[in-house]
């Protein structure tokens, strides 16, 4: 081997040296810490959810999702118009709470498995769900009463679509 590929050949090592023992900083794999165990425990997915002080149906809804398997960070404001227009909600689709999650947008009582199932499968222009309103027997609105209601996704464009509906459930 003549010198110049031979200093290459230890450059080349000592990255690969490098980015292994960056990888595994003071510990081995399969070695429990604080920050592999809290991450081997979030592999739920993530969604915050904004709500109102006021609002209880929004904290039985969090309770919803974290039955369902989500991990929920939860943000008390007073300035849910602002939430809601920041991540264009239109008017139609607004209802007491606001989530989001990745780059979907989730208002309303939706129920867990549908944003489940549309990140599994996510439709094309879609930036939200929505169940528009306070319906009773949806998710978090669970009062005796079960009305009949569909689960909307709305897009950037204005345009939007039945996603799923809950009739006699």
């Amino acid at each position: 081997m003549n010198k110049k590929a031979g200093l290459v050949a230890v450059a080349v090592g000592a990255t690969a040296i490098a980015i292994i023992g960056a990888t595994f900083a003071t510990e081995p794999p399969g070695v429990a810490t604080e920050q592999n165990v809290a991450s081997s425990t979030t592999d739920k997915p993530t969604i915050t959810v904004y709500r109102n002080e006021n609002c209880s149906c929004c904290k039985d809804w969090a309770e919803h999702l974290k039955e369902s398997g989500f991990h929920v960070d939860l943000v008390v404001t007073n300035t849910m118009n602002d939430v809601k227009r920041e991540h264009g909600v239109p008017r139609e689709m607004q209802s007491c709470h606001t989530a989001v999650m990745d780059n979907l947008v989730i208002e309303g009582h939706v129920p867990a498995e549908d944003i489940l199932a549309f990140q599994d499968n996510p439709v094309f222009n879609v930036e939200g769900l929505s169940v528009p309103g306070m319906v009773q027997g949806s998710p978090g609105m669970e009062t005796g009463t079960k009305q009949d209601y569909a689960v909307i996704a709305f897009g950037a464009n204005g345009l939007s679509s039945v996603y799923r509906e809950y009739t006699d459930y």
